[in-house]
């Protein structure tokens, strides 16, 4: 292994989506827009900033139309939107989406529980879905969820996860995130992925998304780093969590990201100051104290 890490990294946030969308409480899209305007401030370049599934599955996401219609766009911002079908790129082309994801996974069962399909049907799925966005001109990015494991099969094979990237990569997909759905990875199991999908993609190709159910996010994150993976998946505040994952904690806090890179000099682009008020807000809705360590460290009184 190689220690190796990059100079700079895109963080691509994922709150006002994957955070969002497992909130018990309706989020009215007043207080969405205000958030990825939040974050768009704070300097993140990728904000994930809904989901155009049917609302019967993850009623959170009702209204993303609303939301991208109603954004104030910023200068060299991208916003995304997870699309699982063509009715759903359809709708996202029509709010002028920069870019969209589509997702899959590395486990058979959750496929099942997640799409209703296999894992095979899932990626032939896709294809009218990335023929249609290539006519449109707009990118798309891959997930792969359960990449370290699964809450119904356990431990998933590191050359499973590598073949899906391979086969979305073939398929088009600029980019591919790798998920620890249930938060269960560690260093070791990172590398042992890695280690697989490496072998069959190039590094520029992927990037990482870890849940922090067992606390071990950010040193999963740096394990990543130290291969070259310059394109880490955060959550403002540690929103998140994941529906069809029972106890799965929520998504690695932005905050904490943003701490662990300036402490290793990596350029990030994003203001710590102006991020903690973007969580502030969204938490204050809520009800509820940040997750995130460093955001209770620095808003603490007297800090």
């Amino acid at each position: 292994m190689l220690s190796q890490c990059p100079s700079s990294v895109r963080i691509v946030e994922v709150g006002p989506r994957d955070g969002l969308q497992n909130e018990a409480m309706a989020i009215p899209v007043d207080v969405k827009v205000a958030l990825i305007e939040g974050l768009a401030e704070a300097g993140l370049s990728t904000i994930e900033a809904g989901s155009f599934v049917n609302p019967q599955w993850v009623p959170q996401m009702a209204g993303s139309d609303e939301v991208f219609h109603a954004l104030s766009r910023r200068e060299g911002v991208r916003y995304t939107a997870l699309t699982p079908n063509l009715m759903g790129l359809e709708r996202a082309i029509d709010c002028g989406v920069d870019e969209v994801a589509i997702f899959g996974a590395a486990s058979e069962a959750f496929s099942q529980k997640n799409i209703n399909c296999s894992i095979a049907e899932s990626l032939q799925r896709f294809e009218k879905v990335m023929l249609r966005a290539e006519q449109a001109g707009v990118r798309v990015r891959g997930y792969i969820s359960c990449v370290l494991g699964c809450p119904y099969e356990g431990d998933i094979a590191p050359r499973v996860v590598a073949e899906v990237a391979a086969e979305l990569q073939a398929m088009g997909c600029y980019e591919v995130s790798l998920g620890d759905t249930v938060g269960v990875g560690s260093p070791q199991s990172v590398n042992a992925v890695l280690d697989a999908v490496l072998a069959r993609v190039n590094k520029d190709f992927v990037a990482v998304h870890f849940h922090d159910t067992y606390g071990q996010a950010l040193v999963n994150i740096y394990a990543a780093l130290q291969r070259g993976i310059a394109v880490v998946d955060s959550s403002v505040s540690g929103l998140g969590g994941c529906p069809y994952a029972k106890g799965a904690a929520g998504n690695v806090a932005t905050e904490d990201v943003v701490y662990l890179l300036n402490g290793l000099g990596i350029q990030h682009g994003v203001d710590m100051q102006a991020l903690l008020s973007a969580g502030a807000m969204i938490n204050q809705y809520l009800g509820r104290e940040s997750v995130s360590k460093v955001a209770r460290a620095l808003t603490r009184p007297n800090n």
